[in-house]
């Protein structure tokens, strides 16, 4: 299955399947280089890459309107690029050395190797755009660049000072992880020919990318093996949802003990742990949960203004499987 590390129903998949095998023979043949380094890497990059969940939303956002076509691909193929790329960077920003159980790029070859690889896969896009006079798939996918960079900034700005409100945690996220979902659902649809629906596709996209990220943020509060230990994004400053939710319904002497424990105490395991318990005592976990089930059903509704048929159906799978994955 295309969902590494889990079973994923194959009804998601075969009404796209043929798509997705042409695509992977595609992203695989843009990867190569005559430069052996380049080739090592990329050739890992695309050995351990994981669910190939923005393909399957560009082609059943596509064929929700009509077949999958070439347009259909390059836009799978530039949105799986970008993802790629924004993975290998992302990971030296965070000196992280593992992904999804697997260890990052770099930390295999270093920063410098993967930042230029991260480079390179940008640049492919903007080549790969050009090459197949794609300059409406480059307008989305650019703009998924700027809102990525943004939200990363944001949320980096607000760990400084850990101000962050729900409003603002709410942009970062829209930025970070829901824009390049609306991108795949968007330029899906433009592929197809029906523009007029582009941006409900885009709204579809975004609800799914919101509770995508709300998921994940409560990865960090569970027991599961999900590829980063519990409690990580306290450990980084990160200020994700449940714990937002907490630090703005606590009192004052709740709240400073927080806030020290986050600015001051990050690093030690023992206090992270009584962090995590707090959040969890406190509604953290259920007021995020509500959250997420909130913009699944807003991604569901959206749905029902279309008719039924195959791929509408394996939309609504996805929209489920976001919140029910594992990892």
């Amino acid at each position: 299955m295309y969902f590494c590390g889990e079973m994923t129903p194959e009804e998601i998949i075969a009404p796209v399947a043929p798509s997705m095998e042409a695509f992977n023979r595609l992203f695989s043949d843009s990867l190569r280089s005559e430069v052996p380094l380049l080739d090592k890497v990329t050739h890992y990059v695309v050995k351990k890459r994981g669910k190939q969940v923005r393909p399957l939303f560009v082609f059943l956002s596509c064929q929700l309107f009509a077949p999958v076509n070439q347009k259909a691909l390059d836009a799978a193929l530039l949105t799986e690029l970008l993802h790629n790329a924004t993975i290998v960077h992302d990971d030296v920003v965070d000196d992280a050395n593992e992904r999804r159980g697997y260890f990052s790029v770099n930390a295999l070859w270093k920063n410098k190797i993967a930042v230029l690889v991260g480079d390179y896969m940008l640049s492919k896009i903007l080549l790969l755009s050009l090459d197949q006079n794609n300059t409406d798939l480059l307008a989305l996918v650019a703009r998924s660049v700027k809102e990525m960079s943004e939200g990363e900034l944001l949320q980096m700005e607000k760990a400084r000072k850990l101000d962050i409100t729900e409003e603002i945690y709410f942009e970062v996220i829209r930025k970070k992880t829901a824009s390049l979902i609306a991108t795949c659902c968007e330029s899906g649809c433009i592929a197809s020919g029906c523009i007029e629906h582009r941006e409900t596709m885009r709204a579809f996209g975004e609800k799914v990318g919101l509770a995508f990220q709300i998921k994940d943020d409560l990865f960090d509060y569970g027991d599961e093996q999900i590829g980063k230990p519990t409690g990580i994004d306290i450990k980084e400053q990160k200020m994700t949802l449940p714990l937002i939710y907490v630090l703005n319904k606590a009192d004052k002497k709740d709240k400073n003990w927080l806030i020290n424990s986050i600015k001051n105490h990050n690093k030690d395991a023992g206090r992270v742990k009584e962090v995590v318990a707090f959040v969890k005592d406190n509604g953290g976990l259920d007021y995020a949960v509500n959250k997420m089930k909130s913009f699944q059903e807003e991604a569901l509704q959206i749905l029902k203004t279309y008719p039924d048929s195959d791929y509408k159906n394996s939309l609504e799978l996805m929209v489920n499987y976001v919140i029910d994955r594992k990892k």
